[in-house]
């Protein structure tokens, strides 16, 4: 195998610790042994070395994009949709179009993704499933149900879905929330605050690490995921690899990993729909055998996420970049 070096332009760099991030780093250490590194705008100092650009977000990396094309022209060039790209840039933002056109090869994180593209490019467009290890499920109490959200304060995360759920749920429900995440949007957080003081059984822990994080994943007996606007959350993968089913928005970015046949659905925004969900898995009679159903269909779906799966596509991906 030829040992290329890949540079991946991520908008977001470590200081985010945001999916962009995440995913940008992920891919890094993957690519190995092939030479890879990361930056946020190129060209840069290194640039004449680079032989493959992997440009996450098709706006956000815009500028990186016309200026590997103005140099090198489409080989090379391959572009990584968002779900703000899938869902909202691409139709309408000048600079996100020239990306799809400019670039060699495309690729989505979630198997509805292909589909959102315009018909022209979907020929050049591949699915690439992120991953994650698998992780061993922890003990769960059964004194109470457990329930976990992950994602920054933000509104493509609709959060406040999540807020008005906890309203909607009797305290003593014995459903318990924690929601992790940054408030990105200062309402939003306010609001987190407030709901807490409201609501004894949410609690709003702000940003954690990561490890901190995963634990928690661990630990819940279910994650919720309530955005409107998602490209394919690396978070929905942590949970399902670590034994915790999860209650998802019906939108395409989740849909497209927990696959067409999921049951733990509910409409985007609808926070009744998703207390009464939460209200089943708690039921005293019927509650465990809905999460261990949720459970297992999450089980099913694994093998999709896991790293030599991504790997393996990677790599096909940088090779066909360089080759063809």
């Amino acid at each position: 195998m030829q040992k290329l070096r890949v540079v991946i332009v991520s908008p977001a760099l470590a200081d985010a610790n945001n999916g962009n991030w995440q995913t940008a780093q992920r891919w890094q250490n993957l690519l190995s042994p092939h030479s890879a590194r990361i930056v946020r705008q190129w060209p840069d100092a290194q640039a004449d070395d680079d032989q493959v650009m992997l440009a996450l977000h098709a706006r956000r990396s815009a500028d990186s994009v016309l200026a590997w094309h103005t140099q090198r022209s489409h080989r090379g060039l391959g572009v990584v949709l968002t779900g703000t790209d899938l869902y909202r840039d691409i139709a309408h933002d000048p600079q996100a179009q020239q990306s799809l056109a400019l670039a060699q090869s495309l690729v989505v994180l979630q198997g509805l993704g292909i589909a959102s593209l315009p018909r022209q490019h979907q020929a050049k467009a591949r699915v690439i499933f992120q991953s994650t290890g698998q992780r061993r499920t922890l003990p769960k109490t059964p004194r109470h149900l457990r329930v976990v959200m992950v994602g920054h304060l933000r509104e493509e995360k609709d959060p406040l879905t999540l807020m008005a759920a906890a309203r909607w749920l009797p305290p003593d429900s014995g459903i318990l929330i924690d929601h992790i995440g940054a408030p990105l949007d200062a309402a939003l957080g306010l609001a987190a605050q407030a709901t807490q003081a409201q609501c004894p059984h949410y609690r709003w822990l702000g940003a954690l690490p990561h490890a901190q994080t995963l634990q928690r994943i661990q630990r819940a007996h279910l994650l919720v995921h309530t955005s409107r606007m998602e490209g394919g959350a690396h978070v929905l993968m942590e949970a399902i690899c670590s034994g915790t089913p999860v209650l998802a928005s019906r939108i395409d970015g989740n849909m497209g990993l927990l696959g067409a046949d999921y049951t733990g659905i509910f409409e985007p925004g609808d926070a009744k729909g998703l207390a009464h969900l939460l209200l089943a898995c708690r039921a005293p009679v019927d509650g465990p055998a809905v999460v261990a159903h949720l459970q297992d269909q999450c089980a099913l779906r694994a093998p999709l996420f896991e790293p030599q799966a991504e790997r393996a596509a990677l790599y096909r991906w940088v090779q066909d970049l360089w080759t063809h």
